[in-house]
């Protein structure tokens, strides 16, 4: 009795440790439930988030609504903080680890700050919110929400 109690507590303890990252997986652009007050949302958007040891790698795909492509790649440590950047409009990135469903992504080229994005997932695991501000890729000023689906 006693090994099957010490067996649960620990169980119990561990099992929060095992979760799954919540920002882990695909997520496809829901264009009909973004918003935009400045700029223009993308065409079509698809974000994978992949954990490679204590960094996640993100990898992003698509068009803008200019018909340009879209073509971002990054890894940031899990917990926050400086990441590398292997393709993008920006030559550095820093992540912050809110809270579990929550990260803030500040994007810089050459020192300065153009970009940051707080991403938030929902309770379900089914939605992700992008909300951005700064400058797009040709450098207008953009401000909006992105929503993505988990697929």
């Amino acid at each position: 009795m006693r090994k099957l109690l010490c067996a649960f507590v620990l169980l119990a303890f561990a099992t929060p440790l095992l979760a799954k990252n919540p920002f882990v997986g695909t997520w496809t652009l829901n264009s009909e439930k973004s918003e935009y007050t400045t700029g223009s949302p993308a065409k079509n958007v698809t974000i994978v988030i992949e954990e490679q040891g204590p960094n996640l790698q993100v990898t992003v795909n698509g068009t803008n609504n200019d018909g340009s492509p879209i073509s971002v790649k990054y890894m940031v440590p899990t917990q926050g903080g400086m990441g590398t950047v292997q393709e993008g409009d920006f030559d550095s990135i820093n992540s912050k680890q809110i809270s579990d469903h929550v990260r803030e992504n500040s994007y810089m080229k050459n020192g300065k700050e153009i970009r940051t994005r707080r991403f938030v997932v929902s309770g379900d695991g089914k939605t992700m919110r992008s909300s951005q501000k700064g400058t797009s890729v040709a450098g207008k000023p953009v401000v909006g929400t992105d929503v993505f689906d988990k697929q």
